[in-house]
């Protein structure tokens, strides 16, 4: 059996989580033993659906007609479409009905956490809603002094120079005001936002936050993996200042590649992310401050052991045997045969 995977949208989403995902589904599922198929059209089990978008409601439908199992990715929620882009509060509600909507012509819906399956039942789905990380390359992201010497190189950062790093969309749920005011705070480090959003889905504010950033602070813009990578490798401190999300995949590339890390106190990270122990929280500005120059002055513990074994749980393998295990309780793949009871044998 195999399993399609429906491409529409992804050039629009690429650039995100959504896009990291989806290349995250392919890996995994040739992991776990089970091909991907280039169409529909030929022998699948079940089609996934990963954006929210008109084309993906149709080739829901398209599948089901042929008698296909869909199984949407519920990667977004009302909750973190707030403080995005321009009009997201004001167009929150509506995203929670249409996202209600498409949701519930899978036939089932996995999501990345325990957090984002409890809003997702918050909403009314009908449907059976998995929680199932997104999970992280553990070959490609691990710990490499070469790598981050190049990162270093690249930015020319000298000998001894501190450097704090973040990723994800310039927009205000990302935590961005917040990470230029630690900037502010901390002249003697350099701080590099990786990441990058349309200028014209950023509000106003946000725009002229970035145009009056601190001098210590880069926007090295969209880079490639290999880059993000090095920048893992290299930095001092991955701060994540995000208000909301459903998983974080560039946490998981963090940990996996041994950058201390600190993150928001936010539910999300309540079950699987422990302060103090694989990450430091912080609540506010002045928290994240304190953690990453402890960070930075080597006064604060090393969790990064911990944190990479975080990443090790949710590697891509660990992903594509539980999403196996999902098709069979679902009957999109075969169960496994039941044992054969031992024989008795008369001597």
């Amino acid at each position: 059996m195999r399993i399609y995977i429906y491409r529409g949208g992804e050039k629009l989403v690429g650039k995100s989580g959504v896009g990291q995902a989806m290349q995250h589904q392919r890996e995994s599922l040739h992991r776990a033993g089970i091909s991907p198929a280039d169409h529909w059209a030929q022998d699948v089990g079940a089609i996934h659906v990963n954006t929210v978008l008109p084309d993906s409601v149709a080739a829901a439908l398209g599948a089901k007609l042929r008698g296909k199992k869909v199984v949407w990715y519920g990667h977004s929620t009302m909750e973190d479409f707030r403080d995005s882009f321009k009009g997201s509060n004001l167009l929150a509600p509506l995203f929670r009905r249409w996202i209600t909507f498409c949701y519930g012509l899978g036939d089932v819906v996995i999501t990345p956490t325990e957090y984002s399956r409890d809003l997702l039942k918050t909403y009314g789905l009908r449907r059976p809603v998995y929680p199932l990380s997104n999970g992280v390359d553990t070959a490609f992201f691990h710990p490499d002094k070469a790598l981050g010497a190049a990162f270093r190189r690249r930015y020319g950062l000298g000998d001894g120079e501190k450097a704090v790093i973040s990723v994800g969309h310039t927009i205000a749920r990302k935590g961005l005001p917040e990470f230029l005011e630690m900037a502010r705070r901390m002249p003697a480090a350099q701080f590099f936002w990786f990441g990058w959003t349309d200028p014209r889905l950023v509000p106003a504010a946000i725009r002229e936050a970035m145009d009056q950033a601190p001098a210590n602070v880069r926007f090295p813009g969209f880079v490639d993996r290999g880059q993000l990578r090095e920048a893992y490798c290299g930095a001092d401190v991955f701060a994540f200042l995000s208000h909301e999300e459903t998983e974080g995949i560039v946490v998981l590339e963090a940990l996996s590649c041994g950058i201390p890390t600190v993150v928001r106190d936010i539910p999300v990270y309540q079950d699987w992310l422990e302060d103090g122990k694989n990450v430091y929280k912080a609540a506010d500005t002045d928290g994240f401050c304190r953690l990453v120059e402890g960070l930075l002055d080597g006064a604060l513990p090393d969790l990064t052991a911990a944190g990479e074994q975080v990443a090790a749980e949710r590697s891509l393998e660990a992903v594509g045997r539980q999403l196996r295990e999902i098709y069979r309780q679902e009957r999109i793949l075969p169960p496994l045969p039941a044992p054969l009871s031992p024989r008795r044998v008369n001597v």
